[in-house]
C-alpha cells in the first residue's frame, strides 16, 4: 500500500509546482490559467512548462497569467502579452509564422537537397564507364590462342 501511495505522489509531482497561494478561487479561471501555463516554457528550465517548473521566474509567470485572466484578458490576449514581453521562445510550440517558417521548412529542404545531391552523385558514378580498350589485333589473337593451347 505504501508503494502505491508513493507512486501516486511521484506521478503527481509536476502538479506540485503551482503553489496554493497562486491558485485562483474561480475554478474556471484556474483551469484556463493551467491550460495557458502548460503551453508556456520556463525560461530557466527551458524544457518544462511554467506549470511544472519550480523556478522563481516560472512562479512569476504563473502569477502574471492569473493576473491577466482576472483582469479580463482572453487566453489569446494573455499569451500575446507574455510573448510580447519575453519573445517567441517562451512558447513550447512556436507559431509557424514569419522567421519561424524558415526554421520549420529548413529541415525538409535540407533533406531534399541532400537527396538530390546524392542521387546526382550516384547517377554520375554509374554513368562513368571503364575506358574502352581497342580490340586485339590479328597477331595478338593468334598469340593468345597459342598461349592458351600450351
Amino acid at each position: 500500500m505504501k508503494r502505491f501511495v508513493l507512486m501516486l505522489c511521484l506521478l503527481a509531482a509536476p502538479a506540485w509546482a503551482v503553489e496554493p497561494d497562486e491558485v485562483l478561487s474561480d475554478p474556471v479561471l484556474e483551469q484556463r490559467a493551467r491550460d495557458i501555463s502548460k503551453g508556456l516554457r520556463c525560461l530557466v528550465c527551458q524544457n518544462e512548462s511554467i506549470d511544472e517548473s519550480h523556478a522563481s521566474l516560472a512562479k512569476d509567470l504563473r502569477v502574471l497569467v492569473r493576473e491577466r485572466l482576472v483582469a479580463g484578458d482572453s487566453d489569446t490576449q494573455t499569451v500575446d502579452f507574455i510573448v510580447e514581453r519575453y519573445g517567441e521562445y517562451v512558447l513550447l510550440n512556436p507559431r509557424a509564422s514569419g522567421s519561424t517558417l524558415l526554421l520549420w521548412a529548413a529541415g525538409p529542404l535540407m533533406l531534399l537537397l541532400a537527396g538530390a545531391i546524392g542521387f546526382g552523385y550516384v547517377r554520375k558514378r554509374a554513368g562513368a564507364k571503364a575506358p574502352q580498350e581497342d580490340a586485339l589485333s590479328v597477331e595478338e589473337e593468334a598469340r593468345l590462342r597459342q598461349i592458351l593451347k600450351e
